[in-house]
């Protein structure tokens, strides 16, 4: 099931974890003495091309009569709705440039463009996932509550809906964020009930305030043409929604990305805290532009290594993280945005079914792993990515035996 001691997963003693967590720290700090004038350009600038090419999208969008100026100023709409979510509003939101001291550019003041509320989503994501991360019944990420992700999660008759759930989910990503906020918003405020009601009221107040600007605003500014406007804004929420999912389903739940037992918190370590984080998270493969459309999250390692450093850096921070886990033989889990997103397809659809219908054991399965997994692996032969190699060999050789 989960792994319950990820010393021994790692195959790492315990002054390897400390020297990997001395060698992260060390990192954290050159990052940030070396910030300034450059980082401070880049948000100012990210945040002035968005905010232009709104603009520029709604004009196309209303002015042009062609159905190719429809799709153009609907597609440049979705982009720019994808940016402020993701590069800016979610970057933002962690902390991650609260240094400039900049009250426009703030955790505490920044509020996003879409449904979910900025307070309820980081008491939701900054904490319950980022500190509590793929803690099996702690993180709610984990799932977001509706799907199964790893066996660990009793089979019900309900998960039988699971590909259909992971559709739905994509395609109206935003309320599901909103009300996976809320959800936890709720149980932090547990018993007061004044303070539920009010998180409700908040987030529907939120909702009304989006939904009041994109469906009647915006197309009534339009005049005769409000329905080619109504049906680009929808069009691009959806579109952004999508993306929005696809991003952040193949950063958590692809091959390889762990999860464990509550049991890790125990005495947990900062040193163990950053093993979890590189043990519980995916990467994809990206260029620049791709890198900036995801806002930065095909790096989701560093960011979640490091969540409050900005996401401009993460590029940086990628070969060194990748050079540590080559020196201390740990996985770097990455691959193409397709191959991360078949593997999370797979695992939702398999996941559907009782446990009696899958053929790997739950101890030794690509999306339920643990270190029971090595229960017949000598240690001192290296550390995790060769025991995993070892344990893939020896799989085959049981499969043709």
């Amino acid at each position: 099931m989960a792994i319950a001691d990820i010393a021994a997963y790692a195959h790492l003693s315990e002054r390897d974890i400390e020297n990997l967590g001395v060698e992260l720290d060390e990192i954290r700090r050159d990052i940030e003495e070396s910030l300034g004038a450059r980082d401070a350009a880049y948000i100012r600038h990210t945040i002035l091309f968005q905010r232009t090419l709104d603009v520029v999208a709604r004009l196309v969008i209303a002015l042009s009569r062609s159905r190719k100026g429809w799709l153009l100023g609907t597609a440049a709409l979705a982009f720019a709705k994808s940016v402020e979510n993701m590069e800016i509003g979610h970057n933002v939101s962690h902390g991650q440039w609260d240094w400039m001291n900049d009250p426009e550019i703030h955790s505490t003041t920044w509020e996003w463009d879409m449904m979910a509320v900025s307070a309820q989503w980081k008491y939701s994501h900054n904490y319950r996932h980022h500190v509590l991360t793929n803690i099996v019944g702690v993180d709610d990420d984990l799932g977001f509550g509706i799907m199964r992700l790893t066996r660990d999660e009793p089979w019900q008759p309900v998960h039988l809906l699971q590909p259909v759930r992971n559709l739905l989910l994509a395609l109206i990503f935003e309320v599901g964020i909103a009300l996976h906020g809320v959800h936890s918003e709720r149980d932090r405020v547990l018993p007061d009930a004044a303070g539920v009601a009010e998180a409700r009221a908040t987030l529907v107040r939120k909702i009304a305030r989006q939904a009041t600007k994109d469906y009647l605003i915006a197309p009534a500014l339009s005049g005769r043409r409000w329905r080619r406007t109504l049906t680009a804004n929808a069009s691009a929420n959806v579109v952004r929604n999508l993306w929005a999912y696809v991003v952040i389903f193949c950063g958590h739940f692809p091959d390889g990305a762990e999860k464990f037992t509550p049991s890790v918190l125990d005495e947990e370590s900062r040193a163990d805290w950053y093993l979890r984080q590189i043990l519980g998270a995916a990467n994809f493969r990206a260029g620049p532009l791709l890198a900036f459309a995801s806002g930065n999250l095909c790096y989701q390692i560093e960011h979640h290594l490091f969540p409050e450093l900005p996401s401009n850096r993460y590029a940086e921070i990628a070969v060194r993280v990748r050079a540590l886990c080559d020196r201390y033989d740990l996985p770097y889990t990455t691959g193409s945005l397709m191959r991360q997103y078949f593997l999370t397809l797979r695992t939702i659809h398999k996941l559907a079914l009782p446990d009696r219908f899958l053929t790997a054991t739950s101890d030794d399965a690509p999306e339920t792993a643990s270190e029971r997994k090595f229960s017949d692996d000598r240690r001192g032969q290296g550390g995790l990515r060769s025991a995993l190699k070892r344990s893939k060999g020896n799989r085959r050789r049981r499969q043709v035996a």
